[in-house]
């Protein structure tokens, strides 16, 4: 008795089926253990790097450089024409800050290109070590993109930020995961 091929073709498309679902239920996992590490842990690092695309983090960065927890602050993913008083109105309020200590990075567009475009701008500041900040619906990929790009050795703290709610929609979470998985084929 031999089997056909649509019973073959039925297998074949259950057992994708199966593979897609346990991939994505565990990327769904690893995307909701992100914890909002800004609240929980203080990182000192020579540099930081803001992931530009949600409320809060460009003054998280600012926050950082403030405080001296580092020493030059890189703000990847801005707006070509965009300039700095532009994208942090509140630069008054922060008294003794250098201008010089800001770089914006207008290059990149995706999360990728943020790794691709920071790493000689933290190898010309001479960067040991730097501060990751973005969302926490976003570190886990960022961290590993940007894991991927730099040097092995190289120490990268995330700093997840809490943007809207601490829990996120569904729609944002399968968003989300669902770009994980596109980068682990080919970026990490």
């Amino acid at each position: 008795m031999s089997i056909s091929l649509k019973s073959w073709s039925l297998i074949i498309s259950l057992l994708v089926a199966s593979l897609g679902s346990w991939l994505f239920y565990r990327e769904l996992k690893r995307v909701e253990a992100s914890t909002a590490t800004a609240w929980e842990e203080d990182h000192r690092a020579d540099c930081a790097v803001v992931l530009t695309g949600g409320a809060g983090r460009v003054r998280e960065g600012f926050d950082l450089l403030a405080q001296k927890n580092i020493k030059k602050l890189i703000i990847s993913g801005v707006y070509p024409q965009a300039t700095l008083r532009e994208i942090f109105p509140q630069w008054v309020f922060y008294g003794t800050l250098d201008e010089r200590d800001v770089i914006l990075e207008k290059r990149s567009k995706t999360t990728y290109g943020n790794a691709q475009q920071t790493l000689p701008l933290v190898e010309a500041l001479h960067c040991r070590d730097l501060i990751l900040v973005t969302s926490r619906l976003h570190m886990y990929r960022s961290h590993r993109i940007f894991s991927s790009v730099f040097p092995h050795d190289f120490v990268i703290y995330p700093r997840g930020i809490v943007q809207g709610s601490y829990h996120h929609s569904r729609g944002e979470l399968v968003v989300e995961v669902i770009k994980s998985l596109f980068y682990s084929l080919w970026a990490y």
